[in-house]
């Protein structure tokens, strides 16, 4: 069983909202940036139908479109129609339970696949895509939200892809992961690319060092580093009723460091003790060392220990850390160091220097005088080496989602530019979607809408 912390309240920022709608006109507060054009698409989970049991990682996923032109705004949202939904759709009922298994009096026609294709969504090589780490990708289209089903690349791609592929700001390659290769809860990892056509040039698998939950994963300009931690996947547990996946610290962590120009053959592994990461801000190369700032915390929230005993929900608590790989070391181990000690998730960079040294990021933090797990209340700004220069804070009850950082124009100096972030205000059940000045969070947004 997953820990009580991810199931949704049915009036909580993570309840479901039940229909399509669109809405243009919207009315904004301050004023949208004339140079901000274009169209930020988000997902998320929200389950078709409510279950107060359900996880919030396995909700059906619903796609939102912002459309800002000219100082105006409109909405779109549309759930994303995957096999799963489709059957649960025309049944009138849930179909699928814990992990997005069939339930058992589910009828024999329902497909076997869970996805909900609610994680994350990308635009590459022309194709719009919604992202969850157990499928393939599923293209949508782009305007209507109209779902275009899964898209294999012409079958190159066979089993999960990442829900957090990079892209590479210079070729334009797109380079992605996934892990249960081999099938549920095994430890066969896939690696592979896309070129800025489509294209894909590799697609490869190797054994990670034991089965896991691996949601990131780390690319420099010229290496790929793959990060296993004590999320453990043991289908030995799922077959005696216990959590298939939980945290053991005793497996250590494992840091899988290959040359973009090698194979995974290549995979050199660097050693340390427990910790968990959900999300990468960005790494670089510096000499012979490869850099990482990732979000890191003690102990993997939202998860239970094998035998069902809660994490603490302290050591959940993640925050900015800096790993450093010395690749002509004589040592298989790694350093690491907290940058800052309030809590946060979802880093975002100027995508721009991703995979290069960066001088500017930013993450969604808890406030630090009421840090409750998971809910995320404010905005951090980071300097290059981890140093907070902004902070902006949301008034009591309201949350925010993960930033996204929009240059004023393509050639614009680093962090010139705006944060887009969606806030919910808890006192009145409706949201924001916030722009701020990248520069200079903490003088607040310069338009909601």
């Amino acid at each position: 069983m997953l820990q009580p912390t991810g199931i949704p309240d049915a009036c909580d920022n993570l309840a479901p909202i039940p229909m399509e709608c669109d809405a243009p006109n919207l009315p904004i507060k301050g004023e949208l940036p004339r140079e901000l054009n274009g169209t930020l698409y988000r997902n998320g989970a929200n389950p078709q139908f409510f279950s107060p049991r359900a996880h919030w990682f396995f909700g059906d996923g619903m796609l939102h479109a912002f459309h800002l032109e000219n100082g105006r705004a409109s909405y779109r949202n549309r759930w994303v129609r995957t096999p799963k939904w489709l059957a649960e759709h025309e049944a009138g009922r849930p179909l699928y339970g814990e992990y997005n298994l069939k339930l058992p009096d589910s009828p024999a026609s329902a497909p076997d696949d869970g996805g909900v294709a609610n994680t994350n969504i990308v635009f590459h090589a022309g194709k719009l895509l919604a992202l969850e780490e157990a499928h393939l990708p599923t293209e949508i289209e782009p305007g209507t939200l109209a779902t275009r089903g899964y898209h294999s690349y012409g079958g190159a791609l066979k089993g999960p892809f990442t829900a957090h592929p990079k892209i590479d700001p210079v070729t334009g390659e797109m380079l992605f992961f996934g892990y249960n290769a081999d099938g549920p809860l095994k430890r066969t990892m896939s690696f592979g690319a896309i070129d800025a056509s489509g294209r894909v040039t590799r697609y490869e698998r190797f054994k990670a060092p034991y089965a896991a939950m691996v949601h990131d994963f780390i690319v420099t300009e010229h290496h790929v580093l793959f990060p296993i931690l004590p999320l453990t996947g043991s289908i030995w547990r799922a077959m005696r009723g216990r959590p298939p996946y939980a945290w053991d610290p005793r497996k250590g962590s494992w840091i899988g460091v290959m040359k973009r120009s090698g194979t995974t053959r290549d995979i050199r592994w660097f050693r340390g003790e427990a910790c968990f990461v959900f999300h990468v801000m960005n790494a670089w190369e510096d000499g012979t060392k490869i850099i990482a700032d990732v979000m890191q915390s003690e102990e993997a929230p939202l998860f239970t220990h094998p035998d069902g005993r809660r994490t603490d929900p302290e050591k959940g608590r993640a925050r900015l850390c800096r790993w450093s790989f010395d690749l002509a070391g004589n040592t298989n181990g790694f350093s690491r160091t907290y940058l800052d000690d309030i809590s946060g998730e979802f880093p975002r960079i100027d995508e721009r220097r991703a995979g290069l040294r960066s001088r500017h990021g930013w993450y969604a933090c808890a406030n630090p005088e009421t840090p409750t797990l998971g809910q995320l209340s404010g905005l951090v700004h980071v300097d290059g080496d981890g140093q907070r220069c902004g902070r902006y804070l949301l008034s009591p009850g309201d949350t925010i989602g993960e930033p996204v950082f929009v240059p004023r124009s393509p050639d614009a100096a680093e962090a010139d530019g705006w944060l887009l972030a969606v806030v919910w205000r808890g006192c009145e059940n409706r949201s924001d979607l916030a722009v701020f000045a990248a520069g200079d969070i903490a003088a607040g947004p310069v338009a909601l809408v």
